[in-house]
């Protein structure tokens, strides 16, 4: 349980300080930096996978249909979570990731009850009902929907649903996901720069190390973000999850410069005192003696 904590914790620090380090390279196209997002934490993890001496086990993955299924989804999932992410970074919609990373928790719950068939309180439930009330006053005073924040929320919760259910090993499973994304990526990436329409020569040989590194920016997280996920319950990874906008909304609006208006105000207040009522909900669950 302890170790769970420790991977989640870790997991989700990072990611709230990603958007500082996408905003390094906001004069790239999202789909280019997307692409080497993924070639570059292939790269890693097959460094990773090299040192383990764990390629002749990466062929198990592949051996049954729901563990291939399992890995195609989790590629697919990350993938648009990612690009969607480094958009609405570049695109001066921080605080929307951070809307949509506190709905996250609330998703994973609902999507634990519908495939996973836990259990939910009356409270519980409740705080559901509020979190979708926020995220409609939202969708009124905009006129639209907040459909970065749904998108984000969704994707990210239907990748850990799908790390839930495979219950692969940690490494393989990560190798597996990029080596899925792998290809296209690297091909999209080779077509843009035949093209001329590359923009990653053009950068300085700082920012080039840096995009590099981003395999290793990437990797890390979901490693730990796996491990936390085969440690602890779905509903507590959940939890921790807060750690993320939280750090995420305090860069937006007092280092990126973002508008926190009064409606957004409202909004996420809507959203805070939902978790605030699940997290009260669950702790006096586990409070309550076992029955048989």
């Amino acid at each position: 349980m302890k170790k769970g904590i420790i991977y989640a914790v870790l997991s989700y620090l990072i990611w709230g300080f990603l958007p500082l380090y996408w905003r390094l390279f906001q004069a790239m196209p999202a789909w280019e930096i997307l692409g080497h997002r993924i070639v570059w934490a292939f790269v890693f993890v097959a460094v990773l996978v090299t040192c383990s001496r764990q390629w002749g086990r990466l062929k198990t993955i592949f051996l049954s249909t729901k563990s291939t299924v399992a890995v195609v989804l989790c590629s697919f999932f990350i993938s648009m979570n990612w690009f969607l992410f480094i958009w609405a970074v570049n695109n001066n919609h921080v605080l929307e990731t951070s809307l949509g990373y506190y709905m996250n928790p609330l998703i994973s719950v609902l999507f634990a009850v519908i495939f996973l068939k836990e259990k939910l309180s009356a409270w519980q439930w409740a705080s559901i009902l509020l979190a979708g009330t926020g995220v409609g006053i939202m969708a009124v005073q905009y006129g639209q929907v907040p459909w970065v924040a749904i998108a984000l929320a969704v994707t990210f919760s239907l990748y850990g649903l799908a790390k839930k259910l495979a219950g692969l090993d940690v490494l393989l499973g990560l190798t597996g996901e990029t080596l899925m994304a792998m290809p296209v990526a690297l091909g999209y990436l080779i077509y843009i720069q035949s093209q001329g329409t590359g923009t990653f020569a053009s950068l300085s040989p700082l920012l080039m190390i840096v995009l590099l590194l981003s395999g290793a920016a990437t990797a890390m997280p979901l490693f730990w973000f796996a491990k936390s996920m085969q440690l602890l319950p779905l509903s507590m990874v959940g939890f921790i999850q807060y750690i993320s906008p939280t750090t995420s909304m305090l860069l937006a609006v007092f280092l990126l410069g973002e508008p926190f208006s009064q409606g957004r105000l409202v909004s996420f207040s809507f959203i805070w005192v939902a978790l605030i009522v699940y997290s009260v909900a669950g702790f006096r669950k586990s409070r309550l003696p076992a029955t048989n």
